[in-house]
This record gives structure tokens, sequence and C-alpha cells, in this order.
């Protein structure tokens, strides 16, 4: 079922008339679309990135901590602080996924694992979609297994204080804040039980 917004109204939708490979960029691959407006009759090409699907992955302690890393993104030249993530391997479902990726960034391992929500990147310039996975109840109890270019800083924080600092410009990644805003009613539902 489509929602509200990917409802078009009295829109045309554009007819895509030719997908070419334009460039192979190891995570993604940029294809180069023809598209025909069905109206106006008009022509032009546009560029899409597609991927594999990714996963941000909300991980607490039974603390009430959460797992982050701070490394650094050559996109902005910059650390970055973050909730752990990554692409989905094959045809693994995005909780499994998840659940790998804040393994192998952090070493931590958790009881409860879930999707929580979904959104769309960039869908102005990408195909994919994000997933992300609430993990509970995670220790420290796996080794690191990194990829060849990664190198992270675990951070725990209080929720609270991850929120703060996000709302306060100290998290900027843009799918983390979408992480936290699905993870936002949980975590009030979880304060009123006094959990």
């Amino acid at each position: 079922m489509r929602s509200m917004a990917e409802e078009s109204g009295s829109l045309p939708q554009w007819e895509v008339l030719r997908r070419e490979l334009h460039a192979d960029c190891r995570v993604f691959s940029v294809f180069r679309h023809t598209c025909r407006h069905p109206v106006r009759g008009s022509e032009a090409d546009f560029f899409v990135m597609r991927s594999s699907p990714w996963v941000n992955v909300i991980a607490l302690t039974p603390e009430r901590q959460m797992v982050l890393v701070r490394q650094y993104r050559f996109g902005t030249e910059r650390f970055s602080l973050e909730i752990p993530g990554g692409m989905a391997d094959g045809a693994e479902n995005p909780v499994e996924a998840g659940v790998r990726e804040l393994r192998e960034e952090t070493g931590y391992a958790g009881s409860r694992a879930r999707e929580i929500g979904a959104v769309h990147p960039n869908p102005a310039i990408q195909s994919n979609v994000c997933h992300l996975i609430l993990v509970e109840g995670v220790r420290l109890e796996a080794e690191l297994s990194w990829d060849g270019h990664e190198e992270l800083e675990t951070v725990l924080m209080d929720v609270d204080d991850v929120l703060a600092l996000a709302r306060g410009g100290g998290i900027t990644h843009a799918l983390v804040l979408d992480a936290l805003f699905f993870f936002l009613p949980y975590w009030e539902e979880l304060k009123n039980r006094g959990e």
C-alpha cells in the first residue's frame, strides 16, 4: 500500500525509456535513465544511484546507554558521530544485517532486535532503502571485524544525552537523525513505564 506522500495526485508519472549503466563505483552503481514526460513529451536524462539496502542500528545496553561510533567520513572530510550501520549482504533480511553490522563494527550483540522504520535516503538520486533497526539488551561480547577501510571508535552515551546532542547539532548524519526520530516514541514509552 502506498503512503499519502507517495501518491501523485494529479501529477503525471514520467516514463522510463532506457536504463543504462553509467558508472560502477564499488558500493553503488550509477545508472542513466532516459525519461519522457507523458504530457509535454519532453525527454531528459536523469542519474540514479543503486546500491544494496542499508541498515542503521540503535543499540541499547541494559543500562539504557546507546552504542555510537565515531568515524572519519570522506564526503565531509570530518569525523562523524553516528549509530552503527552498513549495507545488507546478499539475501540478508534487514534485522539480520543490522545485528551483523552492530557486531562487526562495535563487538556488541543483543537479545531483542526488530525493525522500527525505513526511509529512502535521497529519492531524488538514490533507489535504495535504509532500514532502521532497534537492538536491546546489548553487551560487548565479540571481536571487531572491520572492513578494510573502516576505523571506528565506539562511544556509549545515555539516550537523553544523545537526543540533546542531536537537537543541538552535534549529530549531523541525516540517516542517524531519521533513526532517532523513529526511536523517540519508543524511548518515551519506556521512560513512562519507568524501565
